[in-house]
């Protein structure tokens, strides 16, 4: 065993003196241990040179396993590093964010289904919020933190009292606000380098196209039936993604609707709006205070996904999440050849 190790100073030393670059002495050395190997399993036991070269195949095979063990952790391990550097450094272009934004948004840069590219993306986003109310709330509070470029917010009442039992992005100070002004605020607070832009009014017809062609995603968490009808019929339109949400008590609802891409919208999976009074509004029912928290966060999070192209989005499902039993259930759903509303936009 003195023997061998001597040698392999010897191989090693003599590569250095010659300048031969580490590889090839590595090579060198794995030529002799094969040797000594051989000379392990075809020389009788008790051999001189057996003997002079550690006796025991068992012993080697066990250091040389050792070894490759080593190696191979050493290797694996260099080559996550410089994945893991390429993907955090390489795809963020030079321009397309400041320092401070590079810090704010580095968790979402190591992320491999995200990246430098994917918060560009990200950046360069327009996002529309219908409602700045229950569901709009936490959606606009995490597109704002997540660094959407710009957010649009659509909502003509004005903070209450009441509203603030779940409405999370408005506050005492500013009851008698506006909530698209008071929006606007709490997520500059959050993020500075975003674009907000707030519209005191209620959808119309006579605008609805206008403004929703303007933005790449819409949300929608408003209140009543017609709104989310005429919304879905603009966005099946123009090709406009759609994310849907709706809540009461202790239940709510979300999906994507996006005809473009072969998934039902609204209309198709809820053909006609229920009768005036059979469906309660929040202030009729009521509504927990955080599961308008739960869904509106589900909806944002569905929004940066479609952004970036991430994971598996609701696409054709459609996902209930009962807050009081703590069951969540997803439904699939199928777009009907004959809806008014996307069978001859696309």
């Amino acid at each position: 065993m003195i023997l061998v190790g001597a040698m392999v100073l010897a191989l090693w030393g003599i590569g250095m003196l010659m300048g031969a670059p580490k590889k090839a002495r590595w090579v060198m050395i794995s030529i002799l241990m094969v040797g000594v190997i051989l000379v392990q399993i075809t020389f009788i036991e008790g051999h001189p040179l057996r003997e002079a070269t550690g006796g025991d195949v068992r012993f080697w095979a066990l250091l040389i396993g050792f070894a490759v063990i080593i190696a191979g952790y050493r290797w694996l391990l260099t080559k996550l590093k410089a994945k893991a550097k390429a993907e955090a450094t390489t795809p963020i272009q030079t321009g397309t964010f400041s320092e401070t934004e590079i810090n704010r948004y580095a968790r979402h840069m190591i992320m491999r289904e995200i990246g430098g590219q994917g918060q560009k993306k990200l950046k360069e986003a327009k996002v529309l919020v219908i409602g700045a109310g229950g569901l709009g709330s936490p959606a606009l509070l995490y597109l704002a933190a997540a660094g959407v470029g710009t957010i649009g917010i659509v909502d003509d009442d004005e903070v209450e009292g009441s509203n603030l039992q779940r409405q999370v992005i408005h506050a005492d100070s500013r009851i008698g606000m506006p909530k698209v002004f008071s929006a606007e605020t709490a997520m500059k607070d959050i993020n500075p380098f975003i674009t907000v832009k707030p519209y005191q009014r209620r959808l119309t017809e006579k605008d609805a196209e206008a403004l929703i062609g303007e933005y790449d995603i819409v949300l929608d968490g408003t209140d009543n039936f017609a709104t989310r009808y005429l919304v879905n019929r603009i966005c099946a339109e123009l090709g406009k993604p759609l994310v849907a949400a709706a809540m009461t008590q202790w239940e709510g609802q979300i999906s994507l609707y996006d005809p473009a891409n072969g998934a039902p919208c609204y209309e198709c999976v809820f053909p006609e709006a229920p009768a005036d009074g059979l469906v309660p509004t929040c202030a009729q029912a009521g509504v927990l205070g955080p599961l308008p928290g739960v869904i509106g966060s589900l909806m944002a999070t569905e929004a940066v996904k479609a952004i970036v192209g991430a994971g598996e989005g609701l696409r054709g499902r459609l996902l209930i999440y009962d807050a009081l039993y703590a069951e969540p259930r997803v439904l699939r759903t199928k777009r009907r050849e004959d809806c008014p509303a996307c069978s001859k936009a696309h």
